[in-house]
């Protein structure tokens, strides 16, 4: 007795093989369903595959081939935003604008108050959604995902506010478990490893347990830095972090987003009215006017002509960087040194 392969045919199904003996086979299987399966595997696999690519896509800088560089993390394309005053009128808060930002880049947005700083900033994880215009983040057109879809992209999209917004009746461990918990995607060992670390990074690994009333402004808001940083997100957008702070707090601050930026590559985007943070911490610089983009240069490119008053003030910030850096250290006498620490006594 042999088993048989079938086929089809226009009335029957038909051994492929000739049968010896009379009785029916052990065992027989359809050509046609046999097909069908593997159609469905390959189809199946064709998908994952696809589906890998997007999620790669997402967490790694892709290459513009067209252009030999990485494509932008962020994509702006002309996009605008306009308010409704009580009086009547329309407030164009952001006109037309388009702009990119590099996987990786510490971007500084600034200008005059009313210029559409903050405005531009929530467009980028749309807060704020834009009247016209484009928003891409790691290759994704987020004006056109569903709210569900949305809400899983954000997660990629970590946000510091001036106002620090932590939860006030919650430890910091909860405080920066709360974006890990409210997507219940991972374990309560995973969230406890996550927290840690993230906590570790800011260097408040032994606030672990306390209550942000505890804490002071420049800890609150490195509670709020890893918030933001606890789903790994691949770009974190910082509106006003350092204006409630102290001038040695806020130096202290920006090394820490330095160092982060650096060990983990998450790119900053940063909105200040402080010109000095711009010149401390970031490589590429906007300026806004009423809404407009107009002017953009890297902090420690050579000197140009600048547009713009902000733009000069700027260059005129490095330029002294560069000065105070190349001047011999002198070393204090020691008589200028014990009198210092005994008028601190005083």
């Amino acid at each position: 007795m042999r088993i048989s392969i079938w086929r089809p045919s226009s009335h029957t199904f038909a051994p492929l093989c000739v049968q010896k003996h009379k009785q029916a086979p052990i065992c027989s299987f359809p050509f046609v369903a046999f097909l069908f399966i593997l159609g469905t595997l390959f189809a199946n696999l064709r998908d994952l595959r696809a589906a890998r690519a997007a999620l790669f896509s997402m967490t790694q800088p892709t290459t513009d081939a067209g252009r030999g560089h990485a494509a932008p993390v962020i994509r702006l394309q002309s996009v605008q935003k306009s308010f409704a005053l009580p009086n009547g009128e329309v407030f164009d808060a952001v006109q037309s604008l388009s702009l990119d930002i590099q996987q990786g880049d510490v971007f500084g947005l600034i200008g005059k108050s009313g210029a559409g700083k903050s405005t531009l900033l929530r467009l980028i994880n749309l807060l704020e959604r834009p009247d016209a215009g484009k928003v891409l983040v790691g290759g994704r057109d987020l004006t056109t995902l569903s709210r569900r879809e949305l809400r899983d992209t954000r997660q990629n999209i970590g946000m510091i506010f001036q106002q620090f917004n932590l939860l006030q009746n919650a430890t910091v461990f909860d405080n920066v478990a709360f974006p890990l918990k409210i997507h219940g995607r991972h374990s309560k060992a995973e969230i406890d490893a996550r927290v840690r670390e993230c906590l570790a990074l800011v260097g408040l690994a032994e606030k672990i347990d306390t209550y942000p009333a505890q804490l002071s402004g420049g800890q609150k808001q490195r509670v709020a830095i890893a918030r933001a940083l606890a789903p790994r997100p691949q770009v974190l957008l910082c509106d006003e972090p350092t204006s409630a702070l102290d001038s040695e707090t806020t130096r202290s601050l920006l090394e820490t987003l330095r160092e982060i930026n650096q060990k983990i590559g998450v790119t900053i985007v940063i909105v200040t009215h402080e010109l000095s943070v711009v010149e401390v911490l970031c490589r590429n610089v906007a300026i806004l006017e009423k809404g407009r983009l107009v002017e953009q240069f890297a902090v420690d490119a050579p000197s140009e002509e600048r547009k713009t008053a902000l733009g000069r003030e700027i260059d005129e910030l490095v330029r002294r960087r560069e000065r105070e850096a190349r001047l011999p250290v002198v070393p204090r006498p020691a008589s200028v040194q014990r009198n210092a620490l005994e008028a601190a006594y005083v």
